[in-house]
């Protein structure tokens, strides 16, 4: 994708060169995994935690971490497959593939993800997904983004659904929240809103940014896998916490949701919401 030319709609003031070569960034790294999705020779492997780790994931790591090397050299990085440098005050959060079960199933639903965070404070955020012809980003308080096919870029935001009886909300899997020990809690709300499905992975965050859902929720995850989400959500006007409702991406939990549902959502998993 051609990065946003300067005084475009897609200008981001300070951030804009940031922007710019993040797109570039997603460019890259989608010219390693789109080639290699669904292939047959596919070289996959398991990680000491168990997940699983294809030669896409790495080779989409290395090639954002080159161009950073070259573009960057003075900002950290930290990524799934290759680990943390040293901190420092702008650092690139880097997940390569998110859902790599996915990809490595030939499920569509997967994405690069790219986040720059400044003091602490994940300020922009790129996902692509090559194999559904679909991009996003956005900045903190500069707005949200989406092209289909590298087509004309696209306005998104939240909705504005501002009753549980009318939300719409995703979760990850049953299992993970029945590890976390919040399967009932999760139950509870599924009982308080319209319409309950397990879109996964970052996929659910772009579709609460485009205003499709209210509201997105999970376990057991790391920086990586929530930083630019978290970015582009914000920048669309959604609201982005811990399960504790902490704003934060380290907590190795993620509630999301459309900003004005996000207090009757978080009191209705800790059992505190009005029945």
């Amino acid at each position: 994708m051609t990065p946003p030319a300067s005084g475009s709609p897609l200008s981001f003031g300070d951030l804009d060169a940031d922007l710019q070569l993040a797109l570039c960034l997603a460019d890259a790294a989608d010219a390693q995994t789109l080639p290699r999705f669904d292939a047959a020779d596919l070289d996959v492997s398991r990680k000491a935690d168990r997940t699983h780790v294809t030669d896409a994931d790495l080779a989409a790591e290395r090639a954002v971490r080159e161009l950073l090397a070259q573009q960057r050299p003075d900002d950290g990085v930290f990524g799934e497959e290759y680990g943390a440098d040293e901190e420092r005050a702008r650092r690139w959060i880097i997940d390569p593939i998110d859902g790599t079960a996915n990809f490595l199933r030939g499920v569509p639903v997967w994405g690069t993800m790219i986040g720059l965070q400044i003091d602490g404070v994940v300020r922009l955020g790129v996902v692509s997904s090559p194999a559904l012809g679909r991009r996003w980003w956005g900045a903190i308080g500069l707005g949200a983004w989406t092209s289909v096919d590298g087509g004309e870029p696209r306005a998104i935001r939240v909705s504005d659904v501002a009753t549980l009886d009318d939300a719409s909300v995703s979760f990850q899997s049953i299992g993970q929240w029945d590890d976390a020990g919040h399967l009932d809690a999760l139950v509870a709300l599924t009982r308080r809103v319209w319409r309950d499905r397990a879109y996964g992975d970052v996929w659910s965050y772009m579709l609460l940014a485009e205003g499709r859902l209210e509201m997105v929720g999970e376990f057991d995850v790391k920086e990586y896998d929530l930083a630019a989400a978290a970015a582009i959500v914000t920048a669309a006007g959604g609201r982005f916490s811990s399960f504790e409702g902490e704003p934060t991406i380290a907590s190795g939990s993620a509630v999301a949701t459309n900003g004005v549902l996000h207090d009757a959502i978080l009191d209705v998993l800790h059992g505190t919401g009005t029945s």
